[in-house]
């Protein structure tokens, strides 16, 4: 089976990583660009992390705005134009909330441009599902309850939404095409007992792979670390139940729920992947990476509203060396491991290269 979650998928881009150092003058476009077309949601999750007035991301958002129309087309075709390999839409928001989304999926399968989305799945039907299921290299769905009664709890929804996201689930699988349907399921002390329980279900709709991670309750690792120890044992226990008993060739489990150290301390100046996976904002900022997204502070690379973001991204490489993540990032980075692997790579004595 082939690693979807692999950390090192950008040493397939030997001219984009040789391309990162400042001492480089030639910009290249980024690999991957995560859009945010709206910050407008239909759900009210206990625990997102854009609305947490405790966590930093999402510490400047306005949850009414969304990329117009003419601006969000624009942005596309300088995606397609820069030559960019791949495009997730976001929250934010509800990505399927945003009411263009359909034409710019129309544009982009018509485009060497892959597209993927996180999403609540609330939404995942009709014309919106045949796009994704037939065009999209994947789309991954946000879970937490695990029955009607506890998913209402978790999203403040009416009774029943669980039952309905299943089925939109089935339905999506039953449309064909080549889209890989994940569940990112996300752990919290109410919901650790029940892992095991959740997973079987969505193999019996036809999920394709679940992955398992921890809320983040702290900017600080040691306290998440602290929050999830009670939760440690059993949650680990499920997912290797999980594994033995329900995990096969057409149903992958992910674990990615482990100590949170690792996403937290930096020992580096500079941040490569901002140059490789950049967040556009609902409000037509540049962010240098998820989670510094709406962060007006110590996260923006700079503003599109009022020009073309291929003309932003080839102007001026000091951009991407204004913040020093071992001071400016000590919040979770989901992308910390990714540059440590490149600082790594970037360091090799070049006289030594062949001694391998």
């Amino acid at each position: 089976m082939t690693n979807l979650y692999s950390k090192t998928k950008i040493f397939h881009f030997k001219d984009k990583i040789d391309s990162l150092p400042g001492s480089v003058d030639k910009i290249l476009p980024p690999v991957h660009i995560r859009i945010k077309p709206t910050n407008i949601c239909n759900h009210s999750c206990k625990y997102c992390a854009y609305r947490a007035t405790n966590l930093q991301l999402g510490c400047d958002m306005n949850e009414t705005d969304f990329i117009p129309k003419e601006k969000m087309m624009e942005i596309v075709e300088d995606i397609i134009d820069m030559g960019v390999k791949a495009v997730t839409f976001s929250g934010g928001g509800e990505p399927l909330v945003y009411p263009h989304l359909a034409e710019v999926l129309k544009r982009l399968s018509d485009s060497p441009v892959r597209f993927a989305a996180l999403t609540n799945g609330s939404l995942l039907k009709g014309d919106i599902a045949a796009l994704f299921a037939h065009h999209a290299a994947w789309i991954r769905i946000s879970m937490d309850g695990w029955d009607d009664e506890s998913y209402s709890e978790y999203r403040r929804l009416p009774f029943g939404e669980f039952s309905k996201l299943l089925c939109n689930m089935e339905q999506f699988k039953k449309l064909g095409g080549a889209c890989y349907l994940g569940v990112s399921l996300i752990v919290d002390e109410k919901n650790a007992k029940h892992i095991y329980e959740l997973i079987s279900k969505l193999k019996d709709v036809g999920v394709n792979s679940v992955k398992i991670s921890p809320c983040i309750i702290s900017n600080k690792g040691a306290k998440n670390n602290v929050y999830h120890k009670p939760l440690f044992k059993a949650v680990k226990e499920q997912i290797a139940r999980s594994r033995n008993n329900i995990e096969n060739d057409t149903f992958n489990i992910f674990d990615a729920y482990h100590e949170l150290d690792a996403k937290f301390t930096k020992k580096y100046s500079w941040c490569p992947y901002c140059q490789i996976l950049p967040v556009i904002g609902a409000d037509q900022n540049i962010y240098f990476c998820q989670d510094k997204a709406y962060n007006l502070n110590k996260g923006l690379l700079g503003c599109i509203r009022d020009m073309k973001f291929k003309n932003f991204w080839f102007n001026n490489k000091d951009k991407f060396f204004t913040i020093n993540p071992s001071i400016d990032c000590k919040h979770h980075c989901v992308s910390n491991q990714k540059n440590t692997f490149l600082f790594d790579y970037l360091s090799a004595d070049k006289n030594h290269l062949a001694f391998v």
